[in-house]
């Protein structure tokens, strides 16, 4: 009996060295491997399905942890790289959402109109630099049978971007037109003597002075005429000589 527990007693504790030697083991083998991958990284996928052109919300996308050892450049590994972006592709969910996949949302203000790059030159100058949302007026140069002429070819034509914030850096802008319109600004940017940009006015009244500082309108005053003289005194022979000649009442 003592011996059939004691026999009992070793196969345990050899049981127990045995598994603890597999755990370490196992351990050891999944730390190398840990090790081999480089660590895990949150990207970003779809939480559901997301329809192709369409603003991609918060609420539709959320992580997945992969091995470093399968990151590259195309994952998302920031959130604010996916704002203001669409898929050209419909998402399916727990889709991996990659850059080639996304691009920048349009910023025109109708999606019939078209943006036309306009770049410094020889042939186009910009009279002032000009940014995002400003507007310009397009003048126009051209000869004909040798008769120039220069005319307002477009007024007020909206900024969509510009590139560069200094006149020395500056390197071009985008403007919004309607299609027709664009075909237009292409045929002068191709035969036009000479384009002139010109930064519109951005409408902007000036501030009228404040009722306090408003001077009343002055007041001339006329010279006042001058008094007359007073009657000299009358000698006494003159007041003698009237009361002479006074009527007898």
């Amino acid at each position: 009996m003592l011996e059939s527990k004691r026999r009992a007693a070793i196969f345990l504790i050899l049981a127990f060295l045995l598994a603890a030697a597999a755990g370490f083991l196992v351990f050891q083998k999944v730390k190398d491997l840990n090790a081999e991958l480089g660590g895990m990284t949150k990207i970003y996928v779809a939480k559901g399905e997301i329809p192709a052109r369409t603003l991609i919300q918060e609420n539709q996308i959320t992580t997945m942890e992969i091995p470093n050892k399968f990151l590259n450049d195309a994952h998302i590994t920031e959130k604010e790289k996916l704002i203001n972006n669409v898929s050209v592709v419909p998402l399916a969910e727990d889709e991996i959402i990659t850059k080639n996949m996304l691009k920048p949302l349009s910023g025109l203000r109708n999606e019939n109109n078209r943006l036309v790059v306009i770049y410094p030159s020889e042939k186009v100058e910009f009279d002032q630099v000009v940014s995002a949302l400003d507007r310009v007026d397009i003048i126009v140069s051209t000869e004909n049978n040798g008769q120039p002429k220069t005319e307002i070819f477009m007024r007020d034509v909206p900024v969509a971007w510009a590139k560069g914030k200094k006149a020395e850096d500056f390197a071009g802008a985008g403007l919004e037109l309607s299609i027709d319109d664009a075909a237009k600004l292409i045929h002068v940017q191709n035969y036009a003597d000479k384009v002139r940009i010109l930064k519109a006015n951005v409408g902007k009244e000036d501030a009228l002075e404040p009722a306090a500082e408003q001077q009343p309108p002055a007041v001339i005053e006329q010279p006042a005429a001058p008094a007359e003289a007073p009657a000299a005194p009358e000698s006494p022979d003159e007041a003698a000589v009237q009361l002479e000649v006074a009527p007898v009442q």
